[in-house]
């Protein structure tokens, strides 16, 4: 027998001799049951182990100096390209007059013809298409008593009916059709302007604004400023000889960069998490209609910061530590994996220019005020909070092995406890049976 070491004292694991262990058909049949329950449950801790958790949290926003971007598609059945325009403002002082870069305008054929597309372009003042390349390299246009356009090809010049325009917008003068202007009358601008009358359009694209209180509208003519006063050339809108109205569909409309779907289909498409609803835009799919050539809608959004910090982030983050705050505020996903958008919540207002009240709908004491601009005009307000989703591992690797030494060493107790009450009232009958006889 060999010698015995300090430690047997110690063991709390006392053996049993081989001949003295008994061996039943009811312990067989239970200890299959117990490991498929072991197996059984370990799967769902390995499963629960595995599954990622988005926790919210809601935090004051300190980012300084960011800019937002509105993504937009919005469809204007009854009004062409032409007369619409896209204006940007805020608090700052900032304002954006025809926005340029970054939006195309689709001219749509007809209601009556289906609404198809027939053509689209970037809004650009020297499109190729409107380049007069026919004229003269030493030509020089008059600007008609305008102050020549800062963005003009030729200095100085007006060679256009485009740069005329532009002129005219900048003097804050009211342009029309362009009789008289020779650059309009030699692109045949009134003639173009009056066989689109009865075509659509369709703006989509992205604009950067500042990330504070703004407004941004789409109405009809030119804008410029004049003073502190934001005005619109109407003349063309309200004299057309076809009825032009804003209706109009909002098919999206979003603040900053759309979740990926991926990420929609990994947690779970049919799983009701507190954070998806930013997935849905409010606006998206909204379709208003109108007959009135004098109408204004007004959409008034509260926006709400939100950042998504997918599982594992902070290890990419710590690379560019010093840069994590620009690149949060950029417009899209940040090279740790963060994404930095925006949720909204939206309250939406119309009323005809010409005033009145709410009779029709059951409201005579609901006034509304005349005047304003036909148009339809979205105004938004930032949140000083910003929710934050971050994701987590239900459980942690140590919380794992706990549970699954918790799974085995408890089946194994419980199957034990109900094999020793098998046994023992089987040992009971056999000694009931044996007395009967």
């Amino acid at each position: 027998m060999p010698p015995k070491s300090r430690f047997t004292r110690l063991d709390a694991f006392t053996k049993t001799v081989e001949d003295a262990r008994i061996r039943t058909t009811s312990g067989g049949i239970v200890t299959i049951v117990s490991l498929i329950v072991v197996f059984f449950l370990a799967w769902g801790e390995w499963a629960e182990y595995r599954r990622i958790e988005v926790h919210p949290e809601l935090i004051v926003d300190k980012g300084r100096g960011e800019r937002m971007e509105i993504h937009l598609n919005i469809t204007f059945p009854r009004i062409p390209c032409e007369l619409l325009t896209l204006d940007v403002m805020d608090v700052s002082g900032e304002q954006q007059h025809g926005v340029q870069h970054g939006v195309t305008k689709t001219r749509l054929r007809p209601v009556s013809e289906g609404g198809g597309d027939i053509d689209s372009k970037t809004i650009d003042l020297h499109a190729p298409d409107e380049v007069a390349i026919h004229l003269d390299p030493n030509y020089c246009g008059e600007c008609y008593g305008a102050p020549a356009p800062s963005n003009a090809k030729k200095p100085g010049c007006c060679n256009t009916c485009d740069e005329v325009k532009e002129a005219y917008t900048q003097a804050a003068w009211a342009f029309g059709r362009g009789e008289g202007i020779k650059q309009c009358e030699n692109e045949h601008y009134g003639e173009k302007l009056d066989a689109q009358r009865n075509e659509g359009c369709r703006i989509e694209g992205g604009l950067r604004v500042n990330k504070v209180v703004g407004n941004f509208h789409i109405a009809p003519g030119r804008s410029f400023s004049n003073g502190n006063l934001h005005i619109h050339e109407l003349n063309e809108y309200w004299n057309s000889p076809v009825k032009h109205t804003f209706t109009h569909t909002i098919h999206h409309l979003r603040f900053g960069p759309q979740l990926p779907e991926s990420l929609t289909e990994k947690l779970g498409p049919n799983k009701k998490m507190p954070w998806t609803n930013h997935h849905a835009n409010p606006l998206d799919d909204t379709t208003q209609q109108t007959d009135d050539v004098n109408y204004n809608y007004m959409y008034f959004l509260k926006i709400v910061p939100t950042s998504y910090l997918p599982l594992g982030w902070e290890k990419t983050w710590t690379g560019f530590r010093e840069r994590h705050a620009a690149e949060l505020g950029a417009f899209g996903t940040s090279a740790d994996g963060s994404i930095e958008t925006h949720q909204y919540s939206v309250t939406s207002h119309k009323r005809s220019l010409a005033g009145g009240t709410d009779a029709d709908e059951g409201h005579k004491e609901r006034q509304h005020a005349r005047g304003g601009i036909p148009g339809v005009f979205f105004s938004y307000d930032i949140s000083p909070m910003k929710v934050i989703n971050r994701e987590e591992k239900a459980k942690s690797f140590l919380g794992f092995l706990a549970g699954l030494c918790a799974i085995v060493g408890g089946t194994l107790t419980v199957a034990a406890a109900i094999d020793r009450a098998l046994f023992e009232g089987t040992v009971r009958l056999k000694k009931l049976r044996s007395k009967d006889l």
